[in-house]
């Protein structure tokens, strides 16, 4: 989705909605392509992914059977 659209679905101005959307690039949890005029941003699955189980394995405190079910679900086999 382009930066703005994005801005005017969440109601929030578009020059902080980039502002935000450059933060997330750069923590690595959305991808950005120039189309011309605009910048289409889209989620970065394996960073989000990444983001995911660290803080499933971080909230267990020491209990992974707790988290186990969904650590098992978001990493991906072997």
């Amino acid at each position: 989705m382009a930066a703005g659209d994005i801005a005017r679905q969440l109601d929030v101005p578009q020059n902080t909605m980039s502002a935000h959307l450059g933060i997330l690039a750069r923590a690595g949890l959305v991808q950005s392509e120039r189309h011309s005029r605009s910048i289409i941003y889209r989620a970065d699955l394996d960073g989000l992914r990444g983001l995911m189980l660290f803080l499933l394995k971080d909230c267990c405190g020491g209990n992974a059977e707790l988290c186990a079910p969904l650590v098992a679900e978001l990493a991906p086999c072997c």
